[in-house]
């Protein structure tokens, strides 16, 4: 995607930054520290002006560079100068003469940004812009909609960032780009961060990091919106299937108990009827309450078993003459379990009615 990307060797942050804004392996340390060195001499000359005898030009003798060190850092002096062989000059992004000319980040071509001893570049190569941080596995593509606040998020963490102005050399990356967009499915990691991550997939995840992980999706490649859209999208389906599930297991119990009550139905009806009566003024007292539950419930089934029936003899009497070539329809045929539970329940109903009358009567 990117014809030269430079990894973090070291400390040598400077140099990878400038190579990755220049696209190819234009300095090398031997070079950065030579226009340090450069520089120390330049300043110990305007200093050796007030007198090589003085306090001041003294202390600054015995003070380290401010240019380098040695882990390999490079002051910002250091990097301006160097891109000055190219024509190149650095504008701080927040200072009021920039701010005051009101352009727009995403016109702008590339920005050098800085945090403490750590530099990386953020260009644009083609039509797209790139995050070149050399802690990165690989470049990280940003929208242009990120890309303001990708910059102010840096600005609140104390990151410098500078526009980089002129004319950047040519490159086979630029070129390639201008006609084609790439689009990234995944962040690059950080280095080192693959070596945790494999430490961490040895250990079970739980759903609920599952699901943290794909709720935030990272950010800067213009695909967040769609993720978040999809991953609702899925929430909400499956509350509907959850939902769906539990109304099928309900209206399964329904009929289970239905059938139940059916068998129950026919046992007592099965069960010998010479049971001597009792007076109907001491019946009642004599009774037990699991007896008399019992006699209701058989009263109740032989109820709704007569109301089945007539209801067969009245579709009997309202159905068509067929010919005999014809096949017998089945009246319940069509019937979904949802009617067949509500006309049971309709039949209940009108059972425990007819049976609060009889009761009143007596």
């Amino acid at each position: 995607m990117v014809e030269s990307f430079y990894r973090q060797e070291g400390s040598l942050c400077a140099q990878h930054c400038l190579n990755n804004l220049l696209q190819g392996e234009y300095f090398s340390p031997v070079e950065l520290s030579s226009i340090a060195q450069q520089l120390d001499e330049e300043e110990r000359m305007r200093m050796a002006e007030g007198g090589v005898s003085s306090e001041e030009y003294r202390t600054f003798l015995q003070q380290p560079s401010v240019n380098m060190d040695d882990s390999g850092f490079f002051s910002i002096q250091v990097i301006s100068n160097a891109l000055k062989v190219w024509g190149l000059e650095l504008i701080l992004f927040n200072s009021p003469e920039y701010q005051r000319l009101g352009i727009d980040p995403i016109n702008e071509k590339s920005f050098i940004c800085n945090y403490k001893e750590h530099w990386f570049t953020v260009r644009k190569l083609g039509k797209q812009w790139f995050n070149l941080n050399s802690l990165l596995m690989g470049p990280e593509l940003i929208s242009d909609t990120y890309l303001a606040l990708f910059l102010a998020q840096l600005q609140q963490e104390g990151y410098s960032i500078f526009v980089v102005k002129g004319d950047l050399p040519d490159c086979e990356a630029d070129q390639l780009l201008q006609m084609i967009r790439v689009q990234q499915m995944q962040r690059p990691k950080l280095i080192g961060e693959e070596t945790a991550q494999s430490r961490d997939q040895r250990l079970p995840r739980s759903d609920v990091d599952q699901a943290i992980e794909v709720n935030h999706p990272f950010d800067g490649t213009g695909m967040l919106d769609e993720d978040e859209e999809n991953f609702q999208r899925a929430l909400a389906l499956s509350r509907q299937e959850i939902d769906m599930e539990d109304e099928e297991a309900d209206l399964r119990r329904a009929i289970q108990l239905s059938m139940q009550g059916s068998r129950r139905s026919e046992l007592l009806d099965s069960l010998p009827q010479n049971v001597p009566q009792l007076p109907h003024t001491s019946q009642t007292d004599s009774l037990s309450s699991e007896e008399l539950r019992r006699r209701r419930q058989a009263y109740f089934e032989k109820q709704q078993q007569q109301l089945q029936q007539q209801d067969r003899t009245l579709n009997l009497h309202d159905k068509p003459t067929l010919s005999s070539s014809t096949p017998e329809a089945d009246p319940g045929g069509d019937m979904s379990e949802e009617d067949m539970l509500q006309a049971a329940m309709n039949m209940s109903l009108e059972s425990v009615r007819n049976h609060l009358n009889t009761e009143e009567e007596k």
